[in-house]
């Protein structure tokens, strides 16, 4: 059993779930596996020759490599707590199947998670097309972790919502390129911050995610809905914090949402069903 295990849903995603795969073949960190799990309408994602050849690279370098089918779709959140149920590895990095990851990201993610002793942190994903989109408003949240990370109490009401806004477009660059201006993040080196939440690329203690009752919730779920890593980030921060990594080497591929339907956002269903 490796240290870490990156876990994939994918669904109808041939080619994005390649270039997944191929950044993950590039990684500096050598002590990974990957748990790819497919929900696609016909042919699986991973059967795809490009997605197969990225596969056939990770077991070549010597990475464990699982692949599933996992049907009937009850929803991204069943999805993911699936996923997690595959894995007995202590760090579980849950990845997107379009989100392509520069060659120090998993060893980035996995010396953060070591050294802030957090529930989990991430890497926000970073439109490029937006590169020279500068939204200098939605960056005036931000707010460094200057010590330990602990534990935080985040919600809709909550003061630090505010901060989903540093991860749209390409802010987490621009964020970036700002904190290395400033003297914040040494040439090479990472930095911390404080997050609403991360998604498609977030780095799990696997205990931390299951004590918190990682995505165990899907039940009190419609199948569609959205939102649904937001809610297990915002449980495991309460008890453990997390946080957001700088600079991300996570990069959006942009392609269309294979999730439409966003009118159930988990965190505001649970809320009427815990009330």
């Amino acid at each position: 059993m490796p240290p870490l295990e990156v876990l994939i849903p994918t669904r109808n995603r041939p080619a994005e779930l390649a270039t997944t795969l191929a950044g993950l073949t590039a990684q500096t960190e050598t002590d990974f596996g990957v748990i790819v799990s497919d929900q696609s309408d016909g042919e699986a994602s991973w059967e795809h020759p490009a997605a197969q050849a990225m596969l056939r690279v990770l077991e070549a370098q010597g990475r464990r490599v699982a692949v599933r089918r996992h049907e009937p779709r009850r929803g991204l959140a069943e999805h993911r707590q699936f996923l997690l149920e595959q894995s007995a590895a202590p760090r579980v990095l849950f990845l997107d199947d379009d989100v392509w990851l520069a060659p120090n990201a998993v060893r980035t993610l996995r010396e953060a998670l070591d050294v802030t002793d957090a529930g989990f942190v991430g890497m926000a994903v970073q439109g490029l097309s937006y590169l020279d989109n500068r939204r200098e408003r939605e960056l005036e949240p931000f707010e460094p972790w200057d010590g330990p990370v602990e534990p935080e109490r985040l919600g809709r009401h909550e003061p630090g919502f505010a901060r989903w806004t540093l991860h749209n477009a390409a802010n987490p660059a621009h964020l970036a390129a700002r904190a290395l201006a400033d003297g914040r993040l040494r040439p090479g080196g990472w930095l911390a911050y404080r997050i609403a939440w991360v998604g498609g690329c977030a780095l799990f203690r696997r205990d931390v995610l299951v004590e918190c009752g990682g995505f165990e919730f899907w039940r009190d779920l419609p199948s569609s809905h959205a939102g649904e890593d937001v809610v297990a980030q915002w449980r495991v921060m309460e008890r453990y914090g997390g946080a957001g990594i700088l600079p991300s080497h996570a990069v959006h591929l942009e392609s269309p949402t294979t999730v439409p339907d966003r009118e159930a956002e988990a965190t505001e269903v649970l809320g009427r069903v815990l009330r």
